[in-house]
């Protein structure tokens, strides 16, 4: 059974990241730098409706090892390929929080809690944990998260929730306090609800989700990702027919198809069972175009 899904991730304008003022005061690189790595489509970052470059943490931590193959004196040519590598591997990864990247005698070598796998070759000297970069972009991303003239206490429901997304990336630990900051400012934010519990659902805490997830419903009956992983909390609780309940309702999430097509299967439904793993292949196949 696949347990359960990622953030709700609707952001409002206002919070999309870092300028690249603020990139770079945190990394000592200049803007000029930067703007050469967009320029060369190593970067992608966003931009606002004025045209600004929006960052996120990947791109930052991608800007520190850039600064780290120049600190090295790296030629132009094998920090490209280099970089270029590292770009795609960075994006494969599900969580950044865990990883290194460092020099291995003559070789970049990214490594999470899994396994290290080689970027490019060459003698290098970088060697930082994102762990510690994740520290300095959380408070980035609490200075910032309301616009650089607003402060924390003057955060709105919608801001509170933006920040909540970013911290969920750089520091998990302080993501619940912005979702309940959101909630507070705004009851009926059904995305911070729906956060939130899965966070208290990945801690064990599935009383504490299966509210969160209610009250995402109250406000939103129809949200996808409030009525999946209400379902795989029944699930894990083997109650299978409220389980269903709540996965038909998620009907454009994926594995609510595969969780069905497990319970019909289960019950002797070889029909609907073959029916609904039909609809997640197709929901699958959608997601990669």
């Amino acid at each position: 059974m696949t347990v359960l899904q990622s953030p709700s991730t609707r952001r409002t304008e206002g919070a999309n990241g870092y300028s690249t003022q603020h990139v770079a005061d945190l990394l000592g690189l200049s803007e000029t730098r930067i703007r050469d790595y967009v320029r060369r489509d190593l970067l992608t970052p966003q931009r606002t409706s004025h045209g600004h470059f929006r960052f996120s943490f990947q791109d930052v931590v991608f800007l520190r090892a850039a600064k780290g193959l120049t600190d090295a004196a790296i030629s132009v040519r094998q920090s490209n390929r280099a970089l270029t590598k590292l770009r795609a591997d960075l994006i494969q990864l599900d969580s950044l929080s865990a990883v290194r990247i460092y020099a291995n005698g003559s070789v970049i070598e990214v490594q999470d809690d899994e396994k290290a796998w080689e970027v490019e070759s060459g003698q290098l000297t970088m060697n930082f944990s994102i762990q510690e970069l994740a520290a300095n972009v959380a408070e980035l991303a609490k200075a910032t998260a309301g616009g650089e003239e607003k402060a924390l206490a003057d955060l709105n429901s919608d801001e509170w929730y933006n920040l909540g997304l970013d911290l969920e990336e750089v520091d998990p630990l302080q993501a619940p306090d912005a979702y309940r900051e959101a909630i507070k400012q705004d009851p009926l934010n059904a995305d911070a609800h729906v956060n939130l519990g899965r966070l208290y659902q990945l801690s064990g805490d599935l009383r504490g989700a299966t509210r969160h997830y209610q009250l995402a419903l109250a406000s939103r009956p129809d949200h996808q990702l409030a009525n999946y992983n209400l379902g795989t909390i029944f699930d894990e609780q083997e109650d299978c027919e409220r389980a269903a309940i709540y996965y038909r309702k998620a009907s454009t999430v994926p594995d609510a198809h595969y969780n069905l097509a497990r319970i019909r299967e289960l019950e002797g439904d070889e029909v609907n069972a073959r029916r609904h793993l039909r609809l997640y292949h197709r929901l699958i196949d959608q997601e990669q175009f």
